[in-house]
């Protein structure tokens, strides 16, 4: 098959990342953490070194990384666990269902009030963003990279305004994770959430929440830490305050080697994504009944429609007639696909992996020509 969803779940893998995971399911089935014998003690250095990698390639504090199952789970633990009562956050037409429910569960059970901003005509997102601030503004939750149409978000000038402000920036790094490297302390981010699973090349089952100096959410989860075990209440300090249960080392250990891969292969991945985009939406504009609704971007996704077709109907043929996997519907964002006025019939999105060719997006192409006609 040519997968071209990895926007959703990375395909491919790099070898060290298969080996390590392997590895570490036959070898090491102990608990981190937990027990004081070699096996527990080897998981736990594994962990160790995976936390003081992310912490020097985000330049985020050592015991503010924090491991999740997925990049859900870290927004929820950013935004549940600074939920400020009678406060007001803004977010933006481009985010996830991750970010949207949360808030939306905040703004029923009457803790919070909040705005969701979109680029104007007349003024940039950042801009709208920054009008829409009130008094009791306590967060802005901006994505770095859109999961539906590729187009990457620089957030320094926003971070700026957050650090004199005293307002919390979250930032999901879902799609941008392994994309585009993001140094926390420069940007003033307060939290990143990533998906081990997709561009930082680990298993399903990664995710990081890294997490600035000056900012302690609550635990929205309690459990054991193997830590202060008389204790009844959750541990204050990080990590273990809000990573209770036994860790997932498979998934870790495999995210420790994507995250070398991708830092030694930084600038070719990039490089590739944004010749992959650039190379498809050429060829796509040739294809008669196509719209585009991507730019080439660093982060491989490309999102089209084709006139008169629901993009499930383009999807499922790709897949039943010529074996390509590509993304259809709403992506989980149905505020960008409204602001794109695509809500009814949702796109076919393309994503690329730096192991796609172009010999695969010719194919996809070719495809696309035929059943289009």
């Amino acid at each position: 098959m040519i997968y071209f969803d990895n926007a959703a779940t990375g395909g491919f893998k790099p070898y060290q990342v298969l080996e390590t995971t392997e590895t570490v399911m036959k070898y090491l089935c102990a608990n981190p953490v937990r027990s004081g014998h070699r096996l527990a003690l080897t998981g736990a250095e594994i962990i160790f070194n995976c936390r003081k990698n992310f912490s020097e390639y985000l330049n985020a504090p050592l015991e503010k990384i924090i491991f999740t199952k997925n990049c859900t789970e870290a927004l929820n633990i950013a935004i549940l666990g600074t939920a400020l009562s009678g406060g007001h956050v803004i977010t933006t037409v481009y985010e996830h269902n991750s970010v949207l429910r949360p808030l939306s569960y905040l703004r029923e059970k009457g803790i919070i009030t909040f705005d969701v901003v979109a680029p104007s005509d007349t003024h940039s997102l950042t801009e709208n963003v920054l009008s829409a601030v009130k008094s009791n503004t306590y967060m802005i939750i901006h994505t770095l990279a859109s999961n539906v149409t590729g187009e990457t978000f620089d957030v320094k000038k926003l971070g700026e305004f957050c650090k004199v402000n005293n307002i919390l920036l979250l930032c999901d790094g879902a799609q941008a994770g392994g994309h585009i490297k993001t140094d926390m302390r420069e940007n003033n981010i307060s939290m990143l959430a990533l998906a081990g699973h997709k561009g930082l090349c680990g298993i399903m089952g990664s995710g990081v929440l890294a997490i600035a100096e000056n900012v302690s959410p609550s635990p929205v989860m309690f459990g054991g830490t193997g830590t202060e075990s008389f204790n009844l209440a959750q541990p204050t300090l990080y990590p273990e305050r809000l990573e209770s249960g036994t860790p997932n080392l498979p998934a870790i250990a495999s995210l420790n080697e994507g995250l070398s891969y991708v830092s030694k292969n930084q600038r070719t991945i990039k490089d590739v994504l944004f010749s992959h985009t650039k190379y498809l939406i050429e060829k796509l504009s040739d294809i008669n009944k196509i719209t585009v609704y991507s730019k080439p971007n660093p982060v491989g996704i490309v999102s089209f429609s084709v006139d008169g077709k629901d993009s499930n109907e383009i999807a499922e043929r790709l897949d039943k007639e010529y074996d390509i996997a590509v993304r259809s519907g709403l992506h989980c964002a149905p505020l960008c696909h409204k602001y794109l006025g695509t809500e009814k019939e949702g796109l076919i999105r393309v994503s690329f992996s730096v192991f796609n060719s172009t010999r695969e997006i010719n194919f996809l192409c070719n495809a696309l020509n035929k059943i289009i006609g």
